[in-house]
């Protein structure tokens, strides 16, 4: 047996019909759009009356419609979204009318005065008559059937209950919880007909869809339970994750703030003690710079009075200043020099550290 939905045919329901009448509230005056309704450059809607108001009030010098003066345009904001709307001579009656809303608002009021219609009124009608309501339950073929089909159609030979018991026979048996088995007579089951309605060729259908229908919800109930289950546990996973990730970032920002701190000392000591030894190494070779610096200053001093000696023209004062000037000569070439810093003297490499195991370390 086949059947269809019919629906009288609505604009929408009362809570669609009330979206719909805020969309058309004028801003102006806080009531249904009046026609003609004009849409404004920044496609808002305003009743013209309402627009020629608020241009009335923003160009006081303009000139109305019908006079004879000779009008430069003017003006206003729009008081949804503050645009500036810029009109020629003709004002208001230059925009242009929105006529989509002007018929949407026609069509409103035409549903609006229509009563809306409840569910409880919208039924099952039957595809084989298309203006019968389905309104009978075949006992025989246990499907929704109308009252054409019995009496002319497939179900004439049928047995035949009204819908409305069975529906209510259905309800109260599966919230009673008498129908428990499959396969067994409705009496075996205790499944009696309420308020005294017999149904003689009732089959057993009804009462295995109950328990199907039954268990199936009982199935669904416990998986929803088991998901519900798991999704708690999960939560409970994202919280665990987000607190040891806290606590993991502490504990590495305490322990690099650590490590900075070592490397910060330790690379002070090495800076102090290179500073120490650079000062002390140069004060050591500048000493023997200077020695040598004297030493070969006595030693130029003492070639050049020798020259002079022996240039001297007089015997007597030549012999006189030889003997000294040989003995001097002879002093300071005996003269020992400390001696000169050893190869590698100036080098600084003790000093050098290695990072590269401490980076491999801190890579992997």
């Amino acid at each position: 047996m086949n059947f269809t939905v019919g629906f009288k045919p609505l604009l929408g329901d009362a809570h669609s019909m009330d979206n719909l009448e805020k969309q058309l509230i004028c801003p102006i005056c806080l009531e249904m759009f009046s026609k003609p309704v004009v849409i404004l450059p920044c496609q808002h809607n305003l009743c013209r009356k309402c627009a020629n108001d608020v241009f009335q009030a923003s160009n006081p010098l303009w000139q109305s419609r019908g006079s004879t003066a000779v009008s430069s345009g003017g003006r206003f904001r729009c008081p949804s979204c503050r645009h500036e709307v810029v009109l020629d001579r003709h004002g208001v009656y230059g925009l242009q009318r929105n006529l989509l809303v002007e018929n949407i608002i026609d069509i409103y009021k035409q549903e609006s005065s229509r009563p809306l219609h409840s569910k409880a009124e919208q039924h099952l009608m039957c595809e084989e008559h298309e203006d019968e309501k389905i309104n009978i339950y075949c006992l025989t073929c246990e499907v929704p059937t109308c009252s054409l089909c019995k009496v002319f159609g497939a179900h004439k030979d049928c047995e035949v209950a009204p819908l409305p018991t069975i529906y209510k026979r259905q309800k109260v048996s599966w919230g009673d919880g008498e129908c428990s088995g499959q396969g067994q007579p409705p009496s075996a089951l205790g499944c009696k007909p309420s308020r005294g309605v017999q149904l003689p060729g009732l089959s057993t259908g009804l009462c295995i869809w109950q328990s199907e229908l039954s268990d199936g919800i009982a199935m669904l109930v416990a998986g929803n339970d088991r998901v519900q289950a798991v999704i708690t546990q999960m939560e409970e996973v994202c919280q665990t994750i987000e607190d040891n990730s806290r606590r993991q970032k502490q504990l590495l920002n305490q322990r690099f703030e650590t490590l900075c701190a070592v490397l910060e000392e330790r690379k002070g000591e090495l800076l102090q003690a290179l500073a120490r030894e650079q000062e002390e190494k140069l004060q050591h070779v500048r000493g023997l710079i200077r020695q040598y610096g004297d030493h070969l200053e006595a030693s130029s001093k003492l070639v050049e009075s020798a020259i002079q000696s022996m240039e001297e023209p007089q015997m007597a004062l030549y012999l006189q200043q030889a003997k000294e000037l040989i003995n001097k000569v002879g002093t300071m070439s005996k003269v020992e020099l400390a001696g000169r810093p050893e190869p590698g003297y100036e080098s600084m490499e003790q000093f050098s550290v290695s990072v590269e195991h401490v980076a491999e370390m801190l890579g992997t």
